[in-house]
């Protein structure tokens, strides 16, 4: 059996497998650019080792040499970007406004518990479980085994003296 010559093989594997080649570098760094480069890279690297490559399923031989082009390519890649701390939040998919925001929720968070703790019982306990807590009705009664009817009572009584203490802070603090 006659082997075909290295620059012959290089031809006859860029044209049965360039499109799957590409589509796996183009999946892998999601950059058409780099993924034209690295296909060019799987070929030469391919054709540099022709002589020591047995003939056995060349298509998966193939896409190996792809995937480890493409998984050195992503290391050499995070090695060169040099942290910021845009790039961390970016990365973490949190924006510069996340620790704002996390403050304003906790700040908000912390009066209405305060103004919880200064309803009587039993509108105390029904706005703490409900509004601070964020208990379904469901899980309140099943808390104090009372009627979720009574209980749907005691958080709109609630919510409204709520509204009061909330109004009444405005106007104090306005």
């Amino acid at each position: 059996m006659r082997r075909t010559s290295p620059d012959k093989q290089l031809e006859l594997w860029i044209d049965r497998y360039q499109n799957l080649i590409y589509s796996i570098c183009f999946q892998m760094t999601r950059d058409s650019f780099e993924a034209q480069d690295l296909t060019q890279e799987t070929f030469l690297s391919a054709y540099r080792r022709c002589a020591f490559f047995d003939g056995a399923n060349e298509k998966a031989w193939l896409c190996r040499i792809a995937a480890n082009k493409c998984l050195d390519y992503l290391k050499a890649a995070g090695r060169r970007q040099i942290p910021t701390e845009e790039l961390f939040f970016l990365a973490s998919g949190k924006s510069d406004e996340e620790p704002e925001r996390q403050y304003t929720q906790q700040e908000t968070k912390q009066e209405l518990y305060q103004c919880c703790m200064k309803l009587k019982p039993p509108y105390r306990d029904a706005a703490l479980d409900y509004f601070y807590r964020e208990m379904t009705i469901r899980e309140m009664a099943e808390k104090t085994g009372e009627n979720p009817k009574t209980l749907q009572t005691r958080v709109y009584r609630a919510r409204a003296l709520l509204r009061n203490l909330y109004r009444k802070e405005d106007l104090l603090n306005g």
